[in-house]
């Protein structure tokens, strides 16, 4: 998804597309040459131009940001001053089809992205206090990640025209497409990952950065505002 904040008079450029690549909104763009053609496609982030505003995928992703994950522990095991979890523990996130490199838990867990289901491996310290009182009686996780929306088919925007949307003047856009295991903070500094997407994360010292942070996703709004330079 990609939705344009404040754009000033700045119009975008439409480019032939690169006819291998799949994208969606939000992802970034760069300039490559097909034989003797110049075609827009996804950016590997050394030479970025501007944000794609057209889709071509076979499914569409959404953002699960800040999910929170508690479950109370009967008997744990270990010390009373250091209770810990006594046998691996599954819990179901609130959407399966995970893109496994989205991924990111503020506790050690194990992941099967398919099912989306997390477990806490035993041994793992509890680290929260549900009744208020008392040791650690749980264990809480906050977790991050992309997932693929279920029972939607994608699309292609430029079956037709065979031509990518590009912004490239600067501009304030949101977008739920960025790299979900890292951390955003308002003025933070944006790259482009080796896959097209938004992250704090620089690849290389060679990688520019592109945009700035200003409102990081949250648990109401997973979307990523920034300004693109």
């Amino acid at each position: 998804m990609l939705k344009i904040i404040n754009r000033g008079n700045a119009e975008p450029f439409s480019w032939v597309c690169d006819p291998t690549v799949e994208f969606q909104p939000g992802q970034i763009a760069e300039l490559t040459v097909l034989g003797n053609q110049i075609c827009a496609t996804v950016s590997a982030g050394l030479a970025p131009i501007g944000i794609i505003d057209d889709i071509r995928t076979k499914s569409f992703t959404n953002v699960s940001w800040n999910e929170e994950i508690i479950v109370p522990i009967q008997n744990p095991s270990g010390s009373p001053s250091n209770p810990t979890v006594p046998y691996d523990t599954k819990v179901e996130l609130k959407h399966p089809s995970i893109v496994k490199t989205s991924f990111r838990s503020s506790v050690p867990v194990e992941l099967n992205a398919n099912n989306g289901v997390i477990t806490f491996i035993a041994g793992t310290p509890l680290n929260f206090n549900l009744t208020g009182n008392g040791p650690n009686d749980s264990i809480r996780a906050i977790v991050n990640y992309t997932y693929y929306i279920p029972n939607i088919p994608g699309d292609d925007s430029t079956a037709s025209s065979g031509r990518m949307t590009v912004w490239y003047n600067r501009g304030i856009f949101e977008t739920t497409v960025y790299e979900t295991n890292q951390q955003y903070a308002v003025r933070a500094n944006l790259f482009v990952s080796e896959m097209g997407l938004l992250t704090t994360r620089q690849p290389s010292t060679l990688h520019p950065a592109v945009a700035t942070v200003t409102a990081p996703p949250s648990a109401i709004s997973p979307t990523l505002q920034f300004m693109w330079f």
